[in-house]
């Protein structure tokens, strides 16, 4: 399984966590954004957004870390403990998931604004 990252993201730090807690073993590919890397023809076909982290699994690419965590464990989980399947569990699991996405990055952006 190929897992194009950064090491110094945080959501790629997620998604390498969540496989080691799973026992997923990752082919790590680390990608230069400085020099375009993810610009190129053959990472566009992997991912036409051009972000990390993107993983691909048997020739199925899926990028966006919550998207690669719930993917991991709802493929590779042996039990529902890292992601429950009782509905209101896994509401409190995917309201902390997206805490970042919706309250944080614009708690940042309000506070760091250019005035």
């Amino acid at each position: 399984m190929d897992f194009y990252y950064l090491p110094l993201s945080a959501p790629c730090r997620a998604v390498t966590m969540t496989a080691e807690a799973l026992g997923v073993k990752l082919n790590k590919i680390k990608l230069d954004l400085f020099a375009g890397a993810h610009l190129k023809p053959e990472f566009l076909k992997l991912n036409p957004q051009h972000t990390i982290p993107t993983l691909v699994d048997n020739g199925f690419s899926i990028w966006e870390s919550r998207a690669i965590n719930i993917y991991l464990v709802e493929k590779y989980g042996k039990n529902d403990s890292l992601y429950p399947k009782c509905p209101k569990k896994r509401a409190l699991i995917n309201q902390r998931l997206f805490f970042d996405a919706g309250t944080l990055y614009q708690a940042f952006q309000k506070a760091y604004r250019c005035r």
